[in-house]
């Protein structure tokens, strides 16, 4: 009888701490998901951010060369938009 209960006392630290483990490691997941939804946001913000500049600058310009080039810009940020949204 004597062996039982102590196989049953030893097993129950191990399974806490399977549990605990186990926790954690949901935590983390949890944590690296919303750390990583954060650095979307901020890719998100910063492309918006210049994009907005670049129709700043094609409202001002009057050269047909820089104004292809702003244009070849804002395409490329508009797709990396797409990828992100």
């Amino acid at each position: 009888m004597a062996n039982g209960l102590e196989s049953k006392t030893v097993e129950a630290p191990h399974i806490d701490q399977d549990e605990q483990i186990r926790s954690q490691e949901i935590i983390d997941a949890r944590e690296r998901q919303g750390r990583l939804k954060a650095e979307e946001a901020r890719k998100i913000q910063a492309l918006q951010m210049t994009r907005a500049r670049i129709r700043e600058q094609l409202s001002r310009t009057s050269s047909e060369r820089y104004t292809l080039l702003l244009n070849t810009e804002l395409q490329q940020i508009d797709g990396e938009l797409a990828k992100l949204a």
